[in-house]
């Protein structure tokens, strides 16, 4: 029976010119999570990463620190959303990521601040009134995670391994653990907002069908070194 670890990458450079890359703080914790699985998994895995910088690094460097040999495999599929233009399309002045990351930073609480802007810009993306307005629309975003973790599970259950981990993001691990528990968008992008960086959410194979057995562990990360724990 394979077990899956859908792990979302490492603290990317929020507020930067290119926010597909890790930050200092990020790579610390992909290397926290390498000497994690360097404890729990008996054997090498099947490993799968999003195509983004941020995806490749994590998995990079979480892998040197365990089975360093392990080849990845590259799948665009496991990409997040356009998220900068999911801001931009609900407030144009977004555009610009510094724009953003100095409004966060006047707040007294930023995560709360941001944590209300990504709720209207969701709720717009999601709402059905606006999707030709985006690169990718709700729909198909929903859809292509869908396929392909249908299309992993099809995989694994024809090649058994033990583990397989997925290097990817936030929005994509929502989508696919609402699809597992039948969530409403509103419900799904709740759990897309707690969703700590380089943590694990955990599902078991049965036949072909994902089961959900546990959601953003991070405990590893805290007991490593607190300061290390982000969202954004």
């Amino acid at each position: 029976m394979t077990t899956i670890y859908l792990v979302r990458h490492g603290q990317a450079s929020f507020g930067a010119e290119s926010y597909d890359k890790l930050s200092p703080n990020g790579e610390l914790q992909a290397k926290v999570l390498g000497q994690y699985f360097d404890q729990i998994l008996k054997e090498a895995p099947y490993a799968v990463a999003g195509s983004m910088q941020r995806h490749q690094q994590t998995a990079s460097l979480a892998l040197e620190k365990c089975f360093p040999e392990s080849e990845i495999v590259t799948d665009s599929a496991w990409n997040e959303f356009n998220h900068q233009q999911v801001f931009a399309q609900y407030e144009p002045r977004f555009n610009e990521p510094h724009l953003l990351k100095e409004d966060v930073s006047k707040e007294a609480n930023p995560r709360a601040y941001l944590a209300k802007i990504f709720e209207g810009a969701i709720e717009r993306w999601t709402g059905g009134e606006y999707h030709h307005e985006y690169d990718e629309s709700w729909p198909h975003f929903k859809s292509r995670v869908e396929t392909a973790l249908q299309n992993l599970c099809d995989e694994l259950a024809q090649t058994r391994p033990r583990y397989a981990v997925v290097f990817t993001s936030g929005g994509v691990i929502s989508v696919a653990v609402g699809k597992i528990l039948g969530l409403s968008p509103e419900k799904t992008f709740a759990l897309n907002w707690a969703i700590a960086n380089t943590s694990i959410t955990t599902l078991r194979l049965v036949g072909n069908e994902p089961q959900l057995l546990s959601l953003n562990e991070h405990h590893f990360i805290k007991a490593a070194n607190p300061n290390l724990l982000t969202w954004i």
